[in-house]
């Protein structure tokens, strides 16, 4: 298995199994496919779509490609807002006190 196969693979609109994506996410984020491969990747996804599983699979491969923070010690609702840091992130600004709104008030 190569990065190469798993591309063209989706580019031939074949459905990926989870040890193929598991195998690409894991060897880019070791930095042994590169930038433009994994760019390839995307857009063959763009192009000839992903299934519900892939979109999982895919999900999953990337969350467990870095550290994953235990929050079980904590009490009550735990919500994660992420953003890509970028200047256009516009939801950052308003999630906070729309969330604040829902708190329970009926105590």
């Amino acid at each position: 298995m190569n990065g190469i196969e798993i591309i063209e693979k989706k580019k031939r609109k074949q459905e990926l199994s989870k040890e193929e994506i598991e195998y690409f996410i894991m060897e880019y984020t070791k930095g042994k496919i590169q930038d433009y491969q994994a760019a390839a990747f995307i857009m063959a996804i763009f192009l000839n779509g992903i299934s519900d599983q892939e979109t999982t699979d895919l999900t999953l491969a990337m969350a467990h490609s870095g550290e994953i923070l235990d929050l079980s010690t904590l009490k009550g609702i735990i919500v994660d807002k992420h953003s890509t840091g970028g200047v256009g992130d516009k939801v950052s600004l308003i999630l906070l006190p729309l969330v604040s709104s829902f708190r329970n008030t009926s105590s």
